[in-house]
């Protein structure tokens, strides 16, 4: 398997120039994706990956590029692109292909500051019900079927953000935000390694909050399905 890493390959993705090696994208969010040595991904998502596009004997280029930009690229459909740990919607079947899953979230759960007062026994619904509830969420990104229906449904006060987990953090720990959502690993490995701003957080699990997600390997419709069929007989997440 050919392995390379760099921003610059962003610009290989193309079938005319990335020849048959096909272009994985993924960013920097520990635990499920972190850069090793060599370029490719460790982690909950990225570890898994990596083996199937090994064990498949599929030529990969490595690279860590924004989570907007990997949208993108698996948007174009001249491009051999896949992009690492997305979930699975129906918005995206419109434009992707998917692998089988290669990992489930833990529940979901919210990273909200330590002073927030969410009430004894509350659900999230009624959370987002209240007018005063502001929610940091990342720019298209999904938060699972149950979770994206709520939101929908309720509008409630939402302010986006295109930072990493890290940074999101930082916003709810500063107050610009009263919660985001995260998986119960991505939470607990952000209070972990948070630093200073994570002391002034707290996890908070409503009673209405669901069970974590699938996630994928998503790639785009100039990936051969054969290059899907090889991927998935290599996955072994079940």
């Amino acid at each position: 398997m050919r392995v390379l890493y760099g921003a610059a390959l962003l610009f290989f993705a193309s079938n005319a120039l990335a020849g048959d090696a096909i272009v994985a994208t993924y960013n920097d969010r520990p635990p499920y994706q972190q850069q090793t040595v060599g370029g490719a991904p460790s982690g909950l998502t990225g570890t898994p990956a990596v083996a199937a596009f090994q064990d498949a004997g599929i030529d990969v280029v490595w690279t860590q590029v924004p989570s907007n930009r990997q949208l993108a690229m698996v948007k174009d459909p001249a491009a051999r692109s896949c992009a690492l740990g997305w979930f699975r919607t129906p918005e995206r079947e419109r434009y992707a292909k998917f692998t089988k899953a290669i990992y489930r979230d833990k529940d979901w759960v919210l990273l909200a500051r330590a002073d927030f007062d969410a009430g004894e026994g509350i659900t999230l619904e009624v959370l987002l019900q209240r007018p005063s509830t502001r929610v940091l969420v990342k720019d298209n990104y999904s938060y699972g079927a149950q979770i994206d229906e709520m939101m929908a449904r309720l509008k409630p006060n939402l302010a986006l953000s295109t930072g990493s987990p890290a940074q999101m953090l930082q916003s709810v720990s500063a107050g610009a935000v009263d919660f985001m959502f995260a998986s119960q690993e991505e939470a607990q490995y952000l209070l972990g390694h948070g630093g200073e701003p994570a002391k002034n957080l707290r996890i908070l699990k409503p009673r209405d909050m669901p069970r974590g997600g699938e996630r994928y390997i998503m790639c785009g419709k100039g990936v051969p399905d054969e290059v899907i069929d090889r991927l998935n007989k290599a996955i072994t997440f079940k």
